[in-house]
This record gives structure tokens, sequence and C-alpha cells, in this order.
């Protein structure tokens, strides 16, 4: 499973509102947790929050999030199952400003992929300045588990970062 979405979607420019929503809110289900916890959650991800509809997620009343909260396919933490509505509701906001959420997302990397090849795994950092910098916009627009190490994992997912490492067959293929 990690291996598939390595090797066909992780790193790959994505510049759908929607699957960027989706990227955002699975980075954030995922701190404290591996990232196979969170994939093989994905369908239902999908299910429970309307397909990642940002209309649709913004408009959820509490009393359907808490019952997100007794279902056995998410991550039953109650503060990331209520960042998904909030930051749905920042979206529309982000939207209704720069147009698209993925023309503001991309703008911190001026609409290009940053491409660098780390001769290892280990060299790939954790965050960076820029991930600090996407972070805290966030933040301040009112997204919540937007951390500098969600936003670096976030911008890697959805290829504004290329970090395939200098032997992976993907450096070929990528951007």
């Amino acid at each position: 499973m990690e291996r598939a979405y390595h090797d066909t979607e992780w790193g790959v420019p994505l510049h759908d509102d929607r699957r960027l929503f989706e990227m955002l809110t699975l980075e954030g289900a995922q701190a404290g947790l591996s990232w196979r916890q969170v994939l093989t959650r994905r369908e239902h991800y999908r299910r429970a929050f309307h397909d990642f509809d940002i209309g649709a997620v913004a408009a959820m009343p509490d009393a359907a999030l808490d019952a997100l909260l007794a279902d056995p396919g998410l991550i039953r933490n109650r503060l990331k199952i209520a960042s998904v509505r909030d930051n749905a509701r920042a979206a529309q906001l982000v939207i209704d400003e720069a147009g698209s959420l993925d023309a503001y997302l991309w703008s911190f990397v001026h609409g290009s992929p940053l491409v660098n090849r780390p001769a290892t795994r280990e060299a790939v950092p954790a965050r960076t300045e820029l991930s600090d910098a996407m972070s805290k916009a966030l933040r301040q627009r009112g997204f919540r588990f937007v951390g500098s190490t969600i936003c670096y994992a976030f911008m890697q997912a959805t290829g504004m970062v290329d970090d395939h490492v200098a032997t992976c067959f993907r450096c070929a293929t990528s951007v």
C-alpha cells in the first residue's frame, strides 16, 4: 500500500482544491501516528467527510462530528476530527480571497515544485523555513493541525517539494 502510494502519488504536483484539502486533512490526522495508519483509513475518511467537498465539510453540524468519534474507521481524536470542519471553513475564506486553495497553497513555492535531490532518505528534512512559513500563515488563517512538520509532509505529498532521493526511479518521472 505504501509502495503504491509512493510510486503513483507522492510527489506528483496536485492542483485540485478538493484533493489538496484531503491531503491537508490526512497529513494532520497523521500527527503522532504512522502514515500507514492513515493511508489504510483514507477511503473511510473520504466517505465520512463528503469526499472532501470543502463546502459540505464546512457545513457539518456538531452532531455529525460527534457521531464520527464512534467510527472505528477514523482516527478517533476529537481535536483532529473537529479540525477537519474548522479547516474547511478556513479554506473557504482562503478560496474567497485567493480564488482557490490551490493558488494560495502553491504560492508558497511560487507555483512551481521545488526539486531537491537528497542522496539518502536520512538527508530529507522533517521541516524547513518554507514549511515554517506555511504553518504560521495557515495557523493565522484559522487552520489547525498544520505544524511545520505536517506542512512539510503535505508539501512533499502534493508535489510542491520533490524529495525523491537521487536513486529513486521517480527522479526520472517527477517534475
